[in-house]
């Protein structure tokens, strides 16, 4: 059971509810939070002061006058006309934390609401209702509007649920128990960078775990490659001190540890002085790329004690308007970690063509393949992943720095931080897709050095592998051996197995 405060929730609440299915509460201090103010809202209303959002239109229309038997309605049709997305439904565990998040602002009592609209939006989060949200709609100005107005569109008895066959059914039919929506309460459910900020966070989950596996993943390359762990030593680490780098350079040390294979050419002095920059810099890249995960998590966290509303309730009964919707701290953060994710990604890549050139392979045959020429080994594979790490690039280009008026110029700078989280979670799901190829091709790599045996690491991840891919041999289906990667890379299991073996990696 997640409960929400009047301090808010944290990351992990959010991925509990978002991903865990985990019913939500809210604490005594919330809903005495939220009556509080909503009794500076109402006393607005007695007293007929014309106030953004409480008696006045919204956007462009802000000094329209709306009379009191009228306001209700205006919070209904505020709802109606801001659902107005289009696409395909966003992910049911987004949808999930965007709601929750909605649920935290109004818990912080500055939005002027009545409990009664958080614990609507808590009963659909328990009850599994997740509203269809569609994927276009949302430039990140005023937060998020369209995706949450799908969202509080449901709360009303209206728009569209996802079923859990993926189909589109009516909230009617989905048994919703309508709410009825009082001054003010309407824009308080789509004044938000809810959308946004759950995405962020979900991301920052799956990176800081990809981030360890392509840690993993390098390591079984360059083991399978006859590369140094002399690059790795702490030693070296301490003269650069990056904390990225350095936990990441104690990963592969710690990795390549115990390993036949790599005290086979300790001694070699025949042997390459220098590993390419894909394999001698993997902590550099990775590390930086660590470091930007953290800029990232110090964003959400602060976001996460943010109340986002416009306008918002202070506790000494004044009503004002503020920025504090706009997702350009979103949007940069999201930005700036889909970048070191599409590079992560390229390294990773680089690896893999170096492993299947014959040339540069370090006596391991053409493709990793015992009969290259019948055979093509993992050759496509490599194609997929060179691919993917192009769309990657595509996708690292920024979307907060294109801006887009909106709103008859009221909303003359826009954060395009919706767009920019959502593609970051499309350049992770690639990552995975090519650390999935990495793991295949480094495990091949080490199965075909024997009689020698690879690290405990190694030992672990060969064990993984062939019980999807087998040994070396004549070629077979290989995009579902890919998709058993990629579950193997996202999945926790192998991890968790190194783990227990050589220790928790950072």
């Amino acid at each position: 059971m997640i409960t929400v405060t009047a301090s808010g929730i944290t990351p992990a609440d959010l991925i509990a509810v978002a991903r865990g299915n985990a019913r939500v509460t809210l604490a005594q201090d919330a809903l005495d939070a939220m009556r509080t103010s909503r009794s500076i809202v109402d006393a607005i209303e007695r007293d007929g002061r014309p106030v953004y959002g409480v008696s006045t239109g919204f956007g462009a229309l802000a000094n329209t006058f709306i009379a009191p038997q009228r306001r209700a309605e205006l919070q209904h049709a505020l709802i109606r006309s801001h659902a107005a997305g289009i696409g395909a439904p966003m992910p049911r565990e987004v949808v999930r934390a965007m709601m929750l998040l909605r649920i935290r602002s109004l818990a912080m009592g500055r939005s002027g609401v009545r409990p009664e609209i958080a614990t609507g939006l808590v009963d659909l989060l328990n009850a599994d209702i997740t509203p269809w949200v569609p994927e276009h709609g949302s430039l990140g100005a005023s937060g998020d509007l369209a995706p949450l107005a799908h969202c509080a569109l449901v709360l009303i008895g209206e728009g569209w649920v996802l079923a859990k066959d993926g189909a589109r059914i009516s909230a009617a039919d989905a048994g919703v128990n309508p709410l009825q929506l009082s001054s003010k309460e309407g824009l308080a459910l789509i004044n938000g960078t809810d959308g946004m900020l759950g995405m962020l966070l979900l991301a920052i989950a799956d990176a800081a775990h990809l981030f360890t596996m392509a840690d993993v993943t390098a390591a079984l390359s360059i083991e399978a490659m006859l590369g140094s762990d002399r690059p790795f030593m702490p030693e070296l680490h301490t003269i650069r001190p990056h904390p990225g780098q350095a936990a990441s350079a104690a990963n592969l040390h710690r990795l390549l540890q115990d390993s036949p294979i790599m005290d086979s050419h300790r001694d070699d002095l025949e042997h390459a002085v220098q590993d390419a920059y894909s394999m001698r810099c993997a902590p550099q890249v990775a590390g930086a790329a660590r470091d930007t995960l953290e800029f990232a998590s110090t964003v959400a966290a602060r976001e996460l004690l943010s109340i986002v509303d416009n306008p918002v309730v202070l506790p000494d009964g004044r009503v004002e308007s503020t920025g504090n919707f706009h997702g350009a701290p979103l949007g940069f953060a999201a930005d700036f970690l889909a970048i070191a994710a599409a590079e992560v990604g390229a390294i990773a890549e680089r690896r893999v063509d170096r492993m299947l050139d014959v040339c540069r392979s370090r006596d391991l045959p053409p493709f990793l393949t015992p009969d290259a020429g019948v055979n093509s080994g993992l050759m496509i594979a490599q194609y997929t992943a060179a691919g993917i790490v192009a769309e990657n690039r595509r996708l690292a280009s920024p979307a907060s720095v294109d801006s887009l008026p909106t709103s008859g110029m009221q909303e003359d700078h826009v954060s395009m931080g919706w767009a920019a989280t959502r593609k970051l979670r499309t350049v992770l799901d690639n990552l995975c897709s090519i650390l999935a190829v990495e793991l295949l091709s480094a495990v091949r790599g080490l199965q075909l050095r024997a009689p020698l045996t690879p690290s405990v690491a190694g030992r672990i991840a060969m064990a993984a592998v062939e019980r999807h891919a087998g040994q070396p041999g004549p070629d077979v289906f290989l995009a579902p051996v890919l998709e058993s990667m990629r579950a193997t890379v996202s999945g926790r299991d192998l991890l968790a197995a190194i783990e227990r073996e050589v220790g928790t990696l950072a």
